[in-house]
C-alpha cells in the first residue's frame, strides 16, 4: 500500500477520498485553489499544496501543476476523483510517466471507452449490444436518416454535459451549435455524436471492478432514471426493474465491456433500458473513473470502493470472484446541488451560514461544506449527497425523505426541499421510472408561493434585525416601534403582504405569535406551531429555504422609471458571459437569441422577450456577473415610435 497518496479534486469527492486514506492510515495530500484555500478538503487533509488562481484551467486542470504538487509533497500515488482530469487519458499518462501511480485504468482504457464513437464499436465487437446512432463528421445526415427524436452526445465526456435531445430536426442545426459549444467549454473537444431516442427509458448502471491480474467482476446495479437535463439527480441500488435473470446478463455484458479495453479499477458501464421489456438493453458508455453514486453500492455490498481503488493501484488481487457477491438491503441517494427550483433550477451561489448534514442510523452524508463555505460559479452546482440504506426499498425511501428534510444549507439556495418531495411522488414510491419522469411532475413538486407562516417567520427575523441592541445610541427614527410625526407607521419587510408594528409582527388578520433563539424561529398561526432555522437574514425548513431582504419601494420605483418602455434583461444566476451575439444599435426579433450566460458548466441563453433596439449593454465576453445584474436594455419598437412622436 501507499504511504501517500495526491487527490487531485475538491469538495465532497475529495473529502470522501481523504477519508479512506486516513482509516488505512495513508497519509493525504490535498490540492487546492485560491478560491479553496480554506476549504474543508484542505483541512480535512493531511497536508496541503496551492495550485494557482481560482479558474480550473490554472488550477485543477493544471497537469503541469498537479504534478509539481505530487513532486512537492512526496506523493507516490495520484487519486482523481470525478470531474476535472478523471477521465483524461494524457493526465493518467503523464503521472506514469511522472513516477506517480495513477489510482484508475490504463490510460489506453480511458482513451478507448473516453471517446464514445471507439467505446461503441469496440464493446459491439465484444457481444455488448449498442444504441443505433452515428458519428462526426456525417452527424446532421445520421440524425436525420435516424429520424425523431434523437440525442446529440459529446464523444469525449459524459456527466449529462453537451447532451441535447431534438425532437424537432428543424432546429438540429442550431443544437448541434449549441452542443459543441458546451462540449468544448466541458471537455476541451467538441466531437459529437447521435443516438437514436428511445421513448420513456430507464437509466441503468452496472458497477464493475478489475484488478491488474486478469480478473473482472460485478457488483450488481444501479438505477439513474431519476434526471434532469440529463443529469442523475436521485440514484439507487439495486433497480426494481430487474429479475435476476436479467441482472447477470446485464453484469456479465458489463464484465465483457471492461474486458474489452484491458480495464483495471473500478467503472462504470451504462445501459439504456426499455421500460416495457428490461431484456432488451444497451451499452451506452462507459465511465472510467468512481462514479458519484458509488455509495449506494458500497452501502448494498458492504465494500469501500475507495478502498479498492488504492488497493488494485497498489497492486493486490480481488479477494473473490463473482460468486462472492452479495447484494443486501437497498440503498437511495440524493444529489444536494446548488440551484433555486423556483427559478428554473438556475445555478445559486452565496455564503453557507448555517449547516446541518444528517449522519447515522441508516443515513450517511458525503458533503464538501462546511460554515463560512463560499460557493460561486467557477466549479460544479453539487454541493454533496445524502444516502440512506434499509432493508427494503421503502424503509431507504422514508430515511432519505427524513434525512433531507433534517438538511439545513442556509446562505445559499439548494434542491433539498424538491427532493424530498420528489422522493414522496407516487411514481417514484411504487418504482414506476423513466429518464423522462422529473420533467413530467417537476411543476408539482416546484411552487413560488410562499406559506403564510414563512411570512410570519421573515417578519420576526426582520424585526429582531431591527431591534435596538444593549450600549450605544440608536437612530429613534430606524426603531420599529410604530411612532411616526404623522401617526402610527410601520416597516415593511421583504415586500411581503404584512406589516411589522409595534416589536411584534402581525398579518393584516393578526393571527401570528413567535419566539425567537438565535437558531431557530417559531411561529404559531392559527393554533398550528412552525419552527425554522434560521442564520443570518435566512430561514429554512424542510430542506427549503428563504433570505429575508428589505424591499425598498422607493428604489423599486426609481428602476421601474429609469427603464420605463424598455425591458432590462437581467442576470438569471451568478456566472460568466462566454457569447454576446449584438452591439447597441442593433435590432432585435423576438425570441432572439442575444447571449449566453455559463455557470457551474451550465449555458443559459438570453433571449430578446419582444422586438425592438439594443438600447443599452452593459457585458462583452469574459464578463463575471451577478444573479440579477442588467445585462442589456431592449427598448420596443412601440416606445421608440412613440418617442419620435
Amino acid at each position: 500500500m501507499f504511504d501517500t497518496v495526491l487527490v487531485a479534486n475538491r469538495g465532497e469527492i475529495a473529502v470522501r477520498v481523504i477519508r479512506t486514506l486516513r482509516s488505512l492510515g495513508v497519509r493525504s495530500v490535498a490540492v487546492f485553489s485560491d478560491a479553496d484555500a480554506d476549504a474543508r478538503h484542505v483541512r480535512e487533509a493531511d497536508t496541503g499544496v496551492r495550485l494557482g488562481p481560482a479558474p480550473a484551467s490554472e488550477s485543477y486542470l493544471s497537469v503541469e501543476r498537479l504534478l509539481e504538487a505530487g513532486g512537492r509533497s512526496g506523493a507516490q500515488a495520484v487519486h482523481p476523483g470525478y470531474g476535472f482530469l478523471a477521465e483524461n487519458a494524457a493526465f493518467a499518462r503523464a503521472c506514469v510517466d511522472a513516477g506517480l501511480v495513477f489510482i484508475g485504468p490504463p490510460s489506453d482504457a480511458i482513451a478507448l471507452m473516453g471517446d464514445k464513437i471507439r467505446a461503441k464499436e469496440t464493446v459491439q465487437a465484444a457481444g455488448v449490444p449498442v444504441v443505433p446512432g452515428g458519428r462526426d463528421p456525417e452527424l446532421a445526415e445520421a440524425a436525420r436518416a435516424l429520424g425523431a427524436p434523437v440525442l446529440l452526445k459529446p464523444s469525449a465526456g459524459g456527466g449529462g454535459k453537451g447532451m441535447r435531445l431534438v425532437r424537432d430536426l428543424t432546429v438540429l442545426e442550431e443544437e448541434i451549435a449549441a452542443a459543441r459549444r458546451e462540449a468544448r467549454s466541458s471537455f476541451g473537444d467538441d466531437t459529437l455524436l447521435v443516438e437514436r431516442w428511445v421513448d420513456r427509458p430507464r437509466h441503468i448502471e452496472i458497477q464493475v471492478l478489475a484488478d491488474g491480474h486478469g480478473n473482472v467482476i460485478h457488483l450488481g446495479e444501479r438505477e439513474c432514471s431519476l434526471q434532469r437535463r440529463h443529469q442523475k439527480i436521485v440514484e439507487e441500488a439495486p433497480s426494481v426493474l430487474l429479475d435476476e435473470a436479467t441482472r447477470a446478463s446485464m453484469g456479465e455484458a458489463a464484465v465483457q465491456a471492461a474486458r474489452s479495453c484491458g480495464y483495471r479499477g473500478a467503472g462504470t458501464v451504462e445501459f439504456i433500458v426499455p421500460g416495457d421489456d428490461p431484456s432488451s438493453y444497451y451499452f451506452m458508455e462507459m465511465n472510467t473513473r468512481l462514479q458519484v453514486e458509488h455509495p449506494v453500492t458500497e452501502l448494498v455490498t458492504g465494500l469501500d470502493l475507495v478502498e479498492w481503488q488504492l488497493r488494485v493501484a497498489a497492486g493486490e488481487s480481488l479477494p473473490y470472484g463473482q460468486e462472492g457477491v452479495r447484494l443486501t438491503g437497498h440503498a437511495v441517494e440524493a444529489r444536494i446541488c446548488a440551484e433555486d427550483p423556483a427559478r428554473g433550477f438556475l445555478p445559486s451561489g452565496g455564503t453557507v451560514v448555517r449547516l446541518r448534514e444528517p449522519q447515522g442510523d441508516g443515513v450517511r452524508t458525503d458533503s464538501g461544506l462546511s460554515e463560512g463555505t463560499e460557493v460561486g460559479s467557477l466549479y460544479d452546482p453539487m454541493l454533496s449527497k445524502v444516502i440512506a440504506y434499509g432493508p427494503d426499498r421503502e424503509t431507504a425511501l422514508r430515511k432519505l425523505r427524513a434525512a433531507l428534510a433534517d438538511t439545513v444549507t442556509l446562505g445559499v439556495q439548494t434542491n433539498a426541499g424538491f427532493l424530498r418531495r420528489l422522493l414522496a411522488h407516487p411514481d417514484v414510491v411504487k418504482g414506476e421510472l423513466d429518464t423522462g419522469l422529473v420533467e413530467r411532475v417537476v411543476d408539482d413538486l416546484v411552487s413560488t408561493d410562499v406559506p403564510e407562516e414563512v411570512y410570519e417567520a421573515a417578519a420576526a427575523v426582520r424585526l429582531d434585525g431591527l431591534r435596538p441592541r444593549e450600549g450605544g445610541w440608536t437612530d429613534p427614527f430606524s426603531v420599529p416601534s410604530g411612532w411616526r410625526m404623522g401617526g402610527t407607521g410601520f416597516t415593511k419587510a421583504v415586500g411581503f403582504p404584512l406589516r411589522v408594528t409595534g416589536l411584534e409582527p402581525v398579518t393584516h388578520r393578526n393571527r401570528g405569535t413567535h419566539t425567537l433563539t438565535d437558531d431557530q424561529v417559531t411561529v404559531t398561526l392559527d393554533g398550528v406551531r412552525h419552527t425554522f432555522h434560521r442564520a443570518a437574514d435566512w430561514i429554512g425548513r424542510d430542506g427549503d429555504a428563504w433570505q429575508v431582504r428589505d424591499h425598498d419601494p422607493v428604489a423599486a420605483s426609481l428602476t421601474r422609471a429609469a427603464h420605463a418602455g424598455a425591458d432590462s434583461l437581467t442576470a438569471p444566476m451568478p456566472g460568466t458571459v462566454t457569447v454576446v451575439k449584438v452591439a447597441v444599435g442593433d435590432e432585435v426579433t423576438a425570441g432572439q437569441s442575444l447571449l449566453v450566460v455559463e455557470a457551474m458548466k451550465m449555458e443559459h441563453v438570453i433571449s430578446a422577450p419582444h422586438a425592438g433596439t439594443v438600447a443599452e449593454l452593459d457585458v462583452r465576453p469574459g464578463t463575471t456577473v451577478a444573479m440579477d445584474q442588467v445585462l442589456a436594455v431592449i427598448t420596443p419598437h412601440e416606445a421608440r415610435e412613440e418617442v419620435a412622436r
